[in-house]
């Protein structure tokens, strides 16, 4: 049984006959991470793979442990937020991108993976309010907070009005700055920021936390990539 991110239909099931087969032709353009053309049958709403052909594979990721449990990682948070039965062609395009510049080390793990959690979540509704501070409206200010319950930014001052049971997060101007990016940047200018090493550190932590408090769900791929990582 194959998870597919596909264009035009979202993700969908569809199971392979055959294709762990040593010599199936469908072996390879099923494998994970492969990205490949697809002849399926449809019948009462499941999904039958005819044909596959191989359009191309990561093998720069697939050769690096690190890499691979990120890409996993990916993959199946995208399988969590993606639609199904609809139209996903941006989500398909975030994540090729977001392996070719991994494959091609174009782009680090530890700035890849806030990126795709950030606009994936954007993408899927979960779209924070970043543009300016909750209470008074203030764009920035020396001291801004990020509260991941509700997606929203206060101030020094204004943040005294939050519950004080409800988590904040201290934002820098920088990782706010690479925040907003992602999230309003055009897709052609999207991996086009810079961050220092340790604020890129914490804007993982940053998303991270934001997606696992509006999925309500932990990831054990994003565990093992944790273990991975460190």
């Amino acid at each position: 049984m194959l998870t597919l991110l596909t264009k035009e239909r979202g993700v969908i099931s569809a199971y392979a006959r055959g294709a762990k087969k040593p010599r199936g032709t469908l072996r390879v353009p099923t494998e994970l991470l492969s990205y490949s053309c697809f002849v399926l049958f449809s019948n009462k709403e499941r999904y039958s793979v005819d044909r596959a052909d191989l359009e191309g594979v990561f093998m720069g990721v697939r050769g690096d442990v690190c890499k691979l449990s990120l890409a996993s990682y990916l993959c199946e948070l995208t399988a969590e937020t993606a639609p199904r039965g609809e139209s996903a062609g941006e989500y398909l395009r975030l994540l090729l991108n977001s392996l070719y510049m991994l494959d091609r080390d174009k782009r680090a793990c530890a700035f890849i993976k806030p990126l795709y959690e950030l606009r994936l979540l954007t993408m899927a509704g979960y779209m924070p309010n970043l543009v300016a501070c909750r209470g008074c409206g203030c764009f920035e200010s020396e001291l801004i907070y990020f509260l991941p319950l509700t997606g929203e930014l206060a101030c020094g001052e204004c943040i005294a009005d939050a519950p004080p049971d409800q988590p904040r997060m201290r934002l820098s101007a920088g990782v706010l700055a690479a925040m907003r990016h992602i999230l309003y940047a055009p897709f052609e200018r999207l991996f086009a920021f810079t961050l220092p090493q340790e604020q890129l550190v914490y804007l993982g932590e940053v998303t991270q936390y934001y997606v696992q408090v509006q999925l309500d769900k932990r990831f054990p791929t994003l565990d093992f990539y944790l273990t991975i990582k460190d």
